[in-house]
């Protein structure tokens, strides 16, 4: 996989990744690459610096390749981290977060046993969200009770 950090006729810069450099050019003939803020289909790579890891650095690098620095910051009113879809999404997923928030009742720890005895039929069903383990949900789910992870975002987790 390779990251190329990409720039539409509109001087709006982000990221996408592609299988290899093929593809990229493959993608960009076809117009199926676009610009996430003005849907453009006339983009070209950005001039980037490598990552470069030394013999040393390998070891604990992590196995997917690192971030593609752009040699100049784009001056945009939005950064290749936070585009207009990445927020809309965001915005929608804290309405989601909110919504079950204020309309379930947080049984915290109890989460996994109240969620098997509504399962069960040994309690009524009510809209709940808690708290449970990897190990928990993945044992809830294995037994059929139908649980989501809620959305956590960046600003939920300070």
């Amino acid at each position: 996989m390779i990251r190329y950090t990409l720039r539409c006729e509109q001087d709006h810069a982000f990221e996408s990744w592609f299988q290899n450099s093929s593809a990229y050019d493959s993608q960009v003939r076809r117009k199926l690459v676009t610009c996430p803020v003005c849907n453009s289909t006339k983009v070209e790579k950005a001039i980037m610096a490598p990552r470069i890891v030394g013999k040393k650095g390998r070891e604990s690098a992590a196995p997917a390749p690192g971030p593609a620095v752009p040699v100049e910051a784009p001056a945009t009113e939005s950064t290749p981290l936070l585009m207009a879809q990445e927020r809309e999404l965001r915005a929608k997923l804290k309405e989601l977060r909110d919504h079950i928030v204020k309309n379930a009742d947080n049984v915290g720890e109890r989460f996994p046993n109240e969620a098997r005895k509504m399962h069960y039929g040994d309690i009524e069903h009510r809209p709940i969200y808690g708290e449970a383990s990897p190990d928990e949900a993945r044992s809830l789910i294995e037994e059929g009770v139908e649980v989501s992870p809620l959305p956590v975002l960046p600003n939920d987790r300070n």
